[in-house]
């Protein structure tokens, strides 16, 4: 059986990568800023994350078949990180190209 919120997470992340590299273009893996802010992000997503998906008491319970049953830390599934490196990175290399575009066209 394929674990389909795997699945699903690696192709977002291929997607967003795959769109920033060869269609948006926006520049922001060469950006600090752009790591920096995922550092920040992903650290909060640990916090609440960890606090959703706890063994000892979830709110948000996974369907075993569906993930690689991998958890790290505070009983994360290992595929909600993809997900939101996907989700932020998407979020501001379409901010970042609005910006681009923004900057070209003032005189």
């Amino acid at each position: 059986m394929i674990a389909e919120y795997t699945v699903w997470t690696v192709i977002g992340m291929l997607v967003v990568i795959g769109l920033e590299l060869f269609v948006v273009r926006s520049g922001i893996f060469r950006r600090v800023q752009y790591w920096a802010a995922l550092a920040i992000c992903l650290a909060f997503q640990c916090l609440v994350d960890g606090w959703l998906t706890k063994l000892s008491d979830p709110i948000v319970i996974y369907n075993p078949q569906e993930f690689l049953g991998i958890r790290f830390p505070f009983d994360i599934p290992i595929e909600d990180f993809g997900f939101g490196f996907a989700m932020i990175t998407a979020v501001l290399m379409l901010w970042q190209r609005a910006l681009n575009h923004r900057t070209e066209e003032a005189p």
